[in-house]
């Protein structure tokens, strides 16, 4: 699985990131950021390229989502 980590990083650096590594074909992913924008654009890029996804919030406000082709 590979890991993408975009805490602290401001739109539109969260989903770059992500779509470079699944522009490689990875098709496990797990990102792990810090903001709500962040979330939701990650996850509309996911949502877009057919990958399955699953959410962890955790007690701070981080979050990871699972990505899964």
């Amino acid at each position: 699985m590979e890991k993408v980590d975009v805490r602290g990083l401001s739109c539109p650096l969260p989903v770059m990131k992500t779509k470079k590594v699944m522009d490689q074909g990875t098709s496990e992913i797990l990102v792990t950021g810090s903001t709500a924008v962040a979330l939701e654009n990650v996850s509309r890029l996911a949502q877009a390229r057919a990958y399955k996804i699953n959410v962890k919030k955790s007690d701070k406000n981080d979050w990871e989502i699972e990505l899964v082709k």
